[in-house]
């Protein structure tokens, strides 16, 4: 049996940037090409603001992540952004594939709730009180 110490702050701090990174990734790749992200949501009868309302908070929230600042805060909303890409765009396209080609949604829900249920870890940008 492998004796591993645990530390849960490096563990959280690791996920916070891990799961961060691709929210800013994302929310850059929205910004990048905006009037590609307002013509899909479109597509899905989705209002032209909410591009910018989702690709705001992927790109804020993602770098709140890595922060480590309003983590709460962050994941809330990245989850809410999380439930509707999963529920409401990837299941109703029902792409092909495991788990219907959201698995990696999936993770990143799971991801955002597991950083909300445990905390951010005491490896953060955030000073005591704030």
């Amino acid at each position: 049996m492998v004796n591993i110490k645990k530390n849960h702050d490096l563990g959280m701090f690791l996920l916070r940037v891990v799961v961060g990174a691709a929210f800013i990734a994302h929310g850059w790749a929205k910004f990048g090409a905006m009037d590609q992200t307002i013509a899909f949501f479109g597509q899905l009868g989705l209002a032209a603001f909410l591009a910018y309302v989702v690709a705001t908070i992927e790109l804020v929230g993602g770098v709140a992540l890595v922060l480590g600042l309003w983590t709460d805060l962050a994941a809330l909303l990245l989850t809410g952004v999380m439930v509707v890409a999963t529920f409401y765009v990837k299941m109703a396209t029902l792409k092909v594939g495991f788990l219907g080609g959201y698995e990696l949604d999936l993770v990143l829900l799971a991801s955002l709730l597991a950083i909300m249920f445990c905390g951010p870890g005491k490896y953060t940008a955030m000073k005591k009180g704030m």
